[in-house]
């Protein structure tokens, strides 16, 4: 009937009869929901166990690898301690410089993009590669004490 409309009202059972089997349905479906995903919590548990047992050993590794460096090249790693401690003196005072300049040209940056853009340009990339080269320095030269690690 190429005339008609379709209609848009259908028929809803609302007898008591469906009614009082929806709440034992819907307790045996809420229990299976809970066991499921109980289910995939103790998976993500193991997950979780297993990565750590992977980051732990990979650690342990990295430090033994250290320590047998550290045994193999002592006057190195004495120099790398000096070298770390020089550094982190330059660091400090490169440190106070930019705070000097933040203190001078902060409402500058919080109004105007050039400015901060400038100021990260201009002390960015130095201070992450100082920060890098000071991390390098300082676990090669850390005591043997914290790398210690062989059992």
């Amino acid at each position: 009937m190429p005339g008609t409309s379709p209609t848009i009202f259908s028929q809803v059972d609302v007898s008591a009869g469906s009614a009082a089997n929806n709440p034992v349905d819907f307790g045996f479906e809420q229990t299976e929901l809970l066991r499921e995903v109980l289910a995939a919590q103790d998976r993500t548990n193991e997950i979780l166990e297993e990565l750590a047992s992977v980051m732990a050993s990979a650690q342990k590794q990295r430090l033994q690898e250290l320590h047998q460096w550290k045994q193999a090249n002592p006057r190195l790693a004495k120099t790398c301690r000096k070298a770390a401690e020089s550094l982190s003196r330059v660091q400090i005072e490169y440190l106070e410089r930019i705070t000097e300049e933040i203190d001078e040209c902060g409402e500058d940056m919080i109004h105007g993009e050039f400015m901060l853009n400038e100021f990260v340009d201009r002390f960015g990339p130095r201070l992450a590669h100082l920060n890098g080269v000071i991390q390098v320095l300082a676990q090669l030269s850390s005591p043997n004490s914290t790398t210690n690690t062989q059992s």
